[in-house]
């Protein structure tokens, strides 16, 4: 029998701000455990929380670029749970009256375009992280009292596939925004999925399973497909669903019970008292909505339409800000965009990769990578002692033609010198020679291949293969 698959998910984003969400402690990434915590972020009794002003700007950018709609009154509750890493026992939340809602984020899949509703996006505290040791466990509250953005989509999406752009999609948008730096190793980025089986057409919801633990976009995709198969399984056997709470094993690569959850949680949510509520005029909304920057799927048409590159290549181009503007740094200095592309979604992507670096962390400037594609285009530089001047470049930081002259790789064309070459070469292989002139094409190439070899990849490709077929 086919079901249905529906996956909601609710993503959490730590605002990159300076300071905590309702105190001055820094938010400083990897600092000593307990070292970035005061009496308000500890919940000592008698400290006050005081509203990070930057935080309700960055959440307010956040869910105006995903078409929500930003309430002009909102305010805070307490959530009450203990945890150990909750040392207040209650986080500070907002539950009755979300900072925004009803939006909605489009994604493309398959070719097609989709839009997935945005329930909400509410303002929250981050608890402190457990480390757990083989005999004890420990608490380190730095991270207590970071300020979250928690964002909750619509039950609309159908495929692990779906909820993988999804995730690719906000993260793209909230990089652009700078208001995360979206580092799920470093727990600044989470997700937990909703998911469940329905019979087709049906209306009402299935049962479903939170699933946690997943610190990729690779982990959500693999969770949500195992738990899709795990529960298929059990109704087709007969068995019922119970609606629990579930931790991915990476290791294992499966979906493992954590606790069950027969009814909702009762949070006992209460406003909160130390902080009053906020009222955002229209002005300030309208203020905070013209300061967004492009954002990655318009970016993406523009790149389309004025350079005329196609969908894959303005893709990769807009997947990271510091990508696109380096792009178009590089245009106004040599306005060929297909040349310019090549090289970035190609040997230069490869090298970001290799190195698992952004492009703003290496020793290029768009100069210097303009300055390398003219040396190409002009014929004074092979395509592939390029590739190889790039990664001395990005290693050096030293300009293209500095390099060229002191490892001699600048791009033979003198005929003569190539007449030479490629008489060796065809005395060499007189085998190869013979294949040609009997028709097999392929023999070409391998002549061609020998003589960049032998000159050491300086040869001229275009002016010696025509000077190759004529000899042949």
């Amino acid at each position: 029998m086919e079901y249905e698959a529906v996956i909601g998910l609710e993503v959490h984003a730590q605002l990159k701000t300076r300071t905590k969400a309702f105190c001055g402690c820094l938010t400083e990434f990897g600092a000593p455990a307990n070292t970035q915590a005061c009496p308000v972020c500890l919940g000592f009794p008698g400290s006050l929380p005081v509203f990070n002003e930057k935080a309700l700007e960055y959440g307010m950018r956040a869910a105006l670029a995903l078409h929500c709609q930003v309430q002009g009154f909102t305010k805070f509750d307490r959530k009450n749970y203990f945890y150990p890493d909750l040392p207040k026992n209650y986080q500070i939340s907002q539950y009755g009256l979300p900072l925004a809602s009803g939006g909605f984020l489009e994604i493309e899949i398959a070719g097609a375009k989709k839009r997935i509703g945005i329930i909400r996006a509410h303002l929250e505290e981050d608890a402190g992280k457990l480390i757990h040791e083989e005999d004890n466990s420990l608490v380190d509250y730095n991270r207590a009292g970071v300020p979250l953005l928690e964002i909750v989509s619509a039950p609309e999406i159908y495929s692990p596939d779906e909820a993988y752009e999804y995730l690719a999609s906000l993260k793209a948008i909230l990089k652009y925004l700078e208001v995360c730096d979206c580092d799920m190793e470093k727990g600044s980025l989470r997700c937990d999925a909703n998911v469940s089986l329905r019979m087709p057409g049906a209306k009402e919801l299935g049962i479903k399973a939170e699933l946690k633990n997943m610190n990729s976009f690779k982990a959500v995709r693999d969770a949500l497909n195992y738990e899709l198969k795990r529960q298929k399984e059990v109704l087709e056997s007969g068995g019922s669903m119970r609606q629990e709470t579930r931790l991915w094993d990476e290791s294992a690569g499966k979906t493992r019970p954590m606790r069950s959850k027969e009814e909702a949680m009762d949070y006992r949510y209460f406003p909160e008292p130390d902080l009053p509520p906020f009222v955002l005029s229209d002005e300030e909304i309208k203020t905070i909505r013209a300061g967004l920057p492009e954002l990655p799927a318009a970016l993406k048409q523009r790149f389309i339409s004025q350079y005329g590159l196609n969908s894959y290549d303005a893709g990769v181009l807009t997947s990271e800000k510091p990508l696109a503007e380096f792009f178009e740094a590089c245009l106004r200095l040599y306005p060929r965009a297909k040349a310019v592309c090549n090289w970035i979604s190609g040997p230069l992507s490869y090298e970001l990769n290799s190195r698992n670096a952004g492009i703003e962390s290496l020793k290029l400037e768009p100069e210097m990578l303009v300055r390398l594609i003219k040396l190409v285009d002009e014929g004074a530089l092979s395509n592939l002692a390029a590739k190889a001047l790039l990664t001395e470049m990005l290693n050096s930081g030293r300009p293209a033609d500095e390099l060229m002259q002191e490892k001699d790789l600048a791009q033979v064309s003198d005929r003569k010198a190539l007449d030479e070459l490629l008489d060796k070469v065809i005395a060499d292989n007189p085998g190869s020679v013979r294949d040609y002139n009997s028709g097999k094409a392929n023999a070409l190439m391998f002549l061609l291949g020998q003589a960049m070899r032998l000159s050491k990849g300086r040869a001229n490709p275009k002016l010696i293969g025509e000077m190759l077929k004529k000899k042949l």
